[in-house]
């Protein structure tokens, strides 16, 4: 197949549109069910160029959860948690948790709410496991190197039969230079084949140097998160787990914010406040997922004003208090952070350290660096200077 016909491009009246190789080779892909859109191929391209990288730097299992070309999260195949089974809704699944489906259903578990209608990239063959929690998640189509036959029966199911199934070469190589078109005018650039590796994070400039090697780990899933993530970017991580991404921001500081109350939100779930929560039966998952969202903002009152609160919940809970979440959210520890360009102001390290950032990772360079690493210190959190900045567009 040297072009595959699409839909349409990213809106309804953009047509014609297609995919196709230049050189007049073989696309790397087949489409195994389902059509794929333009959008569809843009998340299926970056998201499988995302787990791949995961896999070759920890030797894990990685998948990757994308919407509108970035990642709503991504995480490597570690084990789950009871607490994690719970708030990822995984608890009740009658499958082996094979690393594959760990890693995907820790990357739709950071945040189910953006994860809503997602891509999917998986950087391993598919099994029955992680396709039966594909199989109930609303999804709009998986890439991977390849599917068991009893995946891709189940796959085939979903969507009356119209979900999208994509297929990748796995040896794949593009060539250096890449190009694209905007306004009738091409561009050309390298490809950006920075490969992000232990020794990435060897420049510490802060007092505290204690780098582990889970750290290490932590920061490579954040930094090759960011590379496929349309900038500014910053990326919050805990054991493996991308739990809060901040993407395509004007100003670093609201990356930093935002990235961090969805690290929050992820923490907060974990908290008896929210494990405590009485559903009434019959409530469908993205319900339950917008529920919890709405009762730890500050619009808690959406659902549980009289008449609102019964439509939810069995028993009508407590508020979840500020300092109640606050007190909380002094609990989490040992997060880790990546930015895709450096910090300009120490303001960014002020508001990760109130998600529980302990170590920073981002190339440096500002004229305020000596502010930035003073802020580090006051708080003892590690901070490595890569040197590289990694915008993506």
């Amino acid at each position: 197949m040297q072009e595959y016909q699409l839909k349409y491009g990213c809106n309804p009246n953009q047509k014609p549109s297609r995919i196709y190789m230049e050189n007049g080779s073989e696309l790397p892909v087949e489409v195994l069910n389902g059509r794929a859109g333009y959008i569809n191929f843009l998340d299926a391209f970056n998201g499988w160029q995302l787990v791949s990288e995961l896999k070759k730097a920890t030797g894990l299992a990685a998948a990757t959860s994308f919407k509108h070309v970035s990642p709503a999260g991504a995480a490597v195949g570690l084990p789950l948690s009871e607490i994690e089974k719970k708030i990822y809704w995984a608890d009740d699944l009658n499958i082996e948790f094979t690393d594959l489906a760990n890693a995907y259903i820790r990357a739709r578990g950071a945040d189910r709410m953006s994860s809503f209608g997602d891509f999917i990239a998986l950087s391993d063959i598919c099994d029955e496991s992680t396709a039966l929690v594909i199989k109930r998640e609303v999804s709009d189509g998986v890439i991977a190197p390849g599917y068991s036959d009893k995946a891709l029966e189940i796959l085939k199911q979903k969507k009356n039969g119209n979900y999208c199934i994509i297929k990748i070469d796995e040896n794949y190589k593009p060539e250096p230079i890449e190009k694209k078109q905007v306004f009738g005018i091409t561009f050309e650039q390298g490809r950006n084949e920075l490969v992000i590796s232990d020794d990435f994070f060897n420049n510490i400039v802060t007092e505290n140097k204690e780098l582990t090697k889970e750290a290490k780990t932590d920061l490579a899933v954040a930094m090759i998160t960011l590379k496929y993530t349309q900038s500014n970017s910053v990326c919050y991580v805990k054991n493996g787990q991308a739990i809060g991404i901040g993407a395509g921001q004007q100003s670093r500081i609201h990356c930093t914010r935002l990235a961090g109350q969805k690290a929050d939100n992820w923490w907060l779930r974990q908290s008896p406040q929210v494990l405590g929560l009485q559903f009434v039966d019959g409530i469908k998952r993205p319900d339950r997922d917008n529920t919890i969202d709405i009762y730890m903002s500050d619009d808690y009152e959406d659902v549980l004003a009289e008449g609102q609160w019964q439509k939810f919940f069995k028993v009508k809970p407590q508020v979840f208090t500020r300092e109640e979440k606050r007190a909380w959210l002094d609990k989490n520890t040992g997060v880790a952070l990546g930015s895709d360009a450096f910090f300009p102001f120490g303001d960014n390290v002020e508001r990760a350290k109130k998600s529980g950032v302990k170590y920073i990772a981002q190339p440096g360079g500002s004229l305020r660096d000596d502010n930035v690493i003073e802020t580090c210190n006051k708080y003892g959190i590690v901070m490595s200077f890569t040197g590289i900045r990694l915008f993506h567009h």
